[in-house]
Order: structure tokens, then sequence, then C-alpha cells
């Protein structure tokens, strides 16, 4: 992995060099901050499956080259783009080395921004004045109608000052069952990638949006069961 040679057709502000990274081959001078786009940034193709240990690495030898203090000397455009530049490798490698927040970012790309839709969804109940509404999945129904249940008993509880071991007994295991979704659900997720990254950059439209669709289902159902399990560790009091 090097990202000195990052994908992109420019011109050297310095030299008019032909450059594609974030120095110019011919003079070497620091190139303006590009777009946010992460994979790009550090070289990569919008693949899913990474090496994070390569990811590491470049990370620290972009860090030591772009940091502002290495342009202390320099003019102020050049200090200018080393900060955003810095600021954008930090945003980067934090994205990139966490796989729910790298898939993220990937379908950001094609279009889909799952935290667009979570925040639609929050501006549309406080406008009608009631709760941001989740879809609850078909297969898990009657297990949230009963874990509602089980919240609600919970929280009178408490309220009373008494204790109800049965249902301390049934929302623990309903914490344990929900941990174990989420590692499921990420087990999938990367059966997902495979399928993506075999159809980058040659796969067809529509089997790329098959795949796009499902790791999209897969992120929302994960962020539904996610929720369960703050809410049931959160009456639990861990």
């Amino acid at each position: 992995m090097h990202t000195d040679a990052i994908q992109m057709e420019a011109r050297c502000w310095s030299c008019g060099h032909a450059v594609g990274g974030h120095f110019c081959g011919g003079c070497g001078k620091i190139q303006p901050a590009g777009a946010d786009d992460y994979f790009e940034f550090f070289g990569l193709p919008r693949k899913l499956n990474i090496d994070t240990a390569a990811l590491e690495r470049e990370f620290y030898r972009l860090s030591r080259k772009l940091h502002p203090d290495v342009f202390a000397i320099a003019g102020a455009r050049e200090q200018q783009w080393s900060t955003e530049k810095t600021s954008q490798l930090n945003d980067a490698y934090r994205a990139l080395k966490d796989p729910i927040a790298r898939t993220q970012c990937l379908l950001a790309l094609e279009g889909v921004k799952l935290e667009e839709q979570s925040r639609s969804a929050t501006d549309a109940a406080r406008h009608s004045g009631g709760e941001k509404k989740q879809v609850v999945p078909p297969d898990m129904l009657e297990e949230v109608f009963e874990l509602n249940m089980q919240l609600d008993e919970m929280r009178m509880n408490k309220q009373m000052g008494e204790d109800d071991p049965n249902v301390i007994r049934d929302l623990q295991q309903a914490r344990e069952r929900f941990e174990q979704k989420m590692n499921g659900l990420t087990a999938e997720l990367k059966g997902y990638w495979d399928e993506w990254d075999a159809l980058v950059p040659e796969g067809a439209k529509e089997a790329r949006e098959r795949v796009r669709d499902r790791m999209v289902d897969l992120l929302n159902r994960r962020s539904y069961i996610r929720n369960l399990l703050r809410d049931v560790n959160e009456v639990l009091g861990s």
C-alpha cells in the first residue's frame, strides 16, 4: 500500500507536473486536500477486505510526512493543506480500521448514507411529536414484544425499589441472544464483503446493487439489535 499514487488526474500547483497523490512526483510539494473519499486517501480500491496491518503502517508513514510541523516554514497554503490532510488522515484511518464504519463509508460512496436515514426518521418524529420509529425485523416481532414488556416491568420494579429475579434472568438471557445475533451479523457481513470485492471493479451494476442492498439491510438490522442491547444494558445497570 503506497498512497503517494492515489488515482486522480491533476497538475501540481507549483511546477505543473502531473500528480496523483498527496505529493508532487516532480517537485515534491504537498498538494491540496481532496474530497473525503477515505479509500482514495489511502490509495485503496473500494473493497472491504483490507490489510489492517498495512493500513496502520501507512497511517504512521503519512502522519510523519503530513504533520504540520514539517511545513512550519512553508507557505500559508501548504501549511493549511498539511493541517487539512492530517485531519483527513486521522478520520480516514479511524473509519477504515473499523469493519462497520468501513462498510458505512463504502455505502456512502455508493450513494447510501445510513446516518441520513436515521436523521430523517428523527426529524420526522420531532415534527410529528411522536417517537422515532424503527422497523422491527419480521422474525423478531414476538421477541421484541416480549422484551418490551420485560423492560417495562423491570423499570417499574426499579421505581418501586423491588427486584424480580425472573425478569432479571430473562433480560440477561435476552442480552446473550442479542450479543450472539450481533456476532452472527458481523460474520454474515464479511460474507457480503467477499461478494462485493469479487465484483470490483468489473462486476455488473445489478449484481453490485444487490450486494449493496443486502449490506444496507444487514446494517439496519444490526442497528436495531444494537439499540435493543443498549436498552437491556441500561435497565440491568451495566
